[in-house]
């Protein structure tokens, strides 16, 4: 059995500084997690291990766009799948507007490497 620090996780952090409502919310980290998991199933194994030990995810915050780039630079650097996702302007949010930063699956001792500051959503 994989040690909790190694079971892959996912992490989707929303922008605080944004006057999203619970259900605009919701529906903007959905948005990440299919695009995640679809980038993920290119991983294989990892994305098999993420589905076999429950598919975990975590809601985080971010601070504002500046912030939410610094994690997705990180994420980069260190190769977690991930997706940024902007708002198309229909509801609540003008065109463009970027909301929230899927990351992963990934193992959580690497997601935490770059999530850990964050607080929970």
């Amino acid at each position: 059995m994989p040690s909790m620090d190694d079971t892959p996780s996912m992490a989707l952090i929303v922008r605080r500084d944004l006057a999203m409502s619970a259900g605009k919310m919701a529906v903007q980290c959905a948005h990440a997690a299919v695009t995640c998991t679809r980038r993920a199933r290119q991983h294989g194994r990892l994305y098999d291990r993420w589905l076999e030990s429950g598919a975990r995810k975590v809601c985080l915050a971010a601070d504002d766009e500046v912030h939410l780039n610094e994690l997705l630079a990180m994420a980069e650097a260190h190769h977690v799948v991930h997706a940024l996702i902007t708002d198309a302007g229909h509801t609540e949010l003008p065109p463009g507007t970027v909301t929230v930063l899927g990351l992963g699956p990934a193992p959580r001792r690497t997601l935490d490497a770059i999530t850990g500051s964050l607080a929970s959503w």
